[in-house]
């Protein structure tokens, strides 16, 4: 909105000059969602605590979790409000990448509120029974791979409707056939929208994660936005893509704001509204950048997050169908997933593997950038 009032007025004033630069809008759009999530956050974490809407603890959980039961969830509100409303103030309205992408936060972070509502405020335990949430995230990313076949973001020209980039090559592109891509761009966006949510177990630790993973993607929108960076660094030009650096931005000072409140003791828990809303976006925006294999690097910690899942279970299940349950229950490959809770039970403190798996985010993102000339 701003960019479409302003940005107009530097032919004639040059302070309005800057409305036209992305660097400038994207960090007017981090520090505006900074400020929205100082603003609203007070506000909704007590709106949340007069509904009672507080965290369901497992019982089967670290003992140390059940002092946290009846801390407000659906905190993701904060989020995805401190989102969306800096990027449409700050980014064009009529960018295709900035549409795309807005719609996507706010379809999986319906989702995921409706999952939180049933969950803690209706009191059903299961939520959104796990079957209808897959359904409707499946729905999402069919619509999304269908929808970027038939209205390419990009040229053609540029890269295929149906490609995808592959890191560490240059101009190496894979192309699938249309229903092929259609399920790779369901699960990328489903699998990863899980995998934060699997995450999003301790105070501050999928925020953080989050913050390092909307800067790495920041960076890469910017650049792949660019003629000249793209030429010098051997990539694939995206007319129209360095606009998603003003949404990534926007994202890291939502969650910024959103981890004074989500910083230990948590005042507030992000619950499925923001997990699922920021995991959501995450897939939508590598889809976008043609970057898909790239958000396994950047987020190598939520994947392994959600890989310790599904060894675990997988392993499980075998052991318990073919040797029995007791010897399932004594041969668990972790002591229990997703995997931060396995250091949780070998003693680490919390705060401990919160910084510690930040590190290794930023190890991650590190690594993401290292593609950029390791090619």
């Amino acid at each position: 909105m701003l960019y479409t009032l302003l940005a107009p007025l530097g032919k004639t004033h040059l302070f309005f000059n800057l409305f036209t630069y992305i660097s400038f809008r994207a960090a007017g759009a981090m520090v505006t969602a900074l400020l929205i999530a100082f603003a609203v956050g007070p506000w909704i974490i007590g709106r949340l605590r007069a509904l009672k809407v507080g965290q369901v603890i497992r019982s089967n959980g670290p003992a140390s979790h059940q002092a946290k039961r009846g801390t407000p969830t659906m905190g993701g509100l904060i989020i995805i409000t401190a989102t969306v409303v800096p990027t449409l103030l700050w980014a064009p309205l009529d960018n295709r990448f900035i549409v795309v992408t807005v719609i996507a936060m706010l379809w999986t972070g319906a989702i995921g509120f409706v999952d939180d509502y049933l969950k803690v405020v209706e009191g059903r335990s299961r939520g959104l029974v796990a079957k209808w949430k897959l359904i409707a995230q499946i729905l999402f990313g069919a619509t999304l791979g269908i929808m970027l076949l038939v209205w390419p973001v990009v040229s053609p020209a540029t890269v295929p409707a149906a490609g995808t980039t592959v890191p560490f090559f240059k101009y190496l592109v894979i192309v699938f056939v249309p229903i092929l891509y259609v399920i790779f761009v369901t699960g990328v966006v489903t699998g990863f929208s899980n995998a934060v949510n699997l995450t999003d177990g301790l105070d501050g630790l999928a925020t953080g994660l989050s913050i390092i993973a909307a800067a790495a993607f920041a960076l890469f929108a910017y650049i792949l936005g660019r003629v000249d960076a793209t030429s010098y660094l051997n990539l694939f030009y995206l007319p129209g893509s360095g606009e998603l650096a003003v949404f990534c931005a926007a994202l890291m000072g939502g969650c910024l704001g959103f981890l004074w409140f989500n910083a230990p003791p948590a005042r507030v828990f992000m619950g499925d509204t923001g997990s699922l809303a920021i995991g959501g976006s995450f897939g939508t925006v590598a889809i976008l950048l043609k970057s898909e294999f790239l958000l396994v690097i950047i987020g190598g910690v939520f994947v392994a997050e959600a890989v310790s899942v599904m060894i675990q279970t997988g392993t499980y299940k075998y052991y318990k169908r073919s040797r029995g349950r007791e010897f399932a229950d004594s041969h668990r490959v972790f002591r229990m997933a997703p995997l931060h809770h396995h250091f949780e039970k070998l003693g680490w403190n919390e705060a401990t593997i919160v910084v510690r798996f930040w590190i290794l985010g930023i190890f991650c993102a590190l690594v993401a950038l290292a593609t950029l000339k390791l090619r």
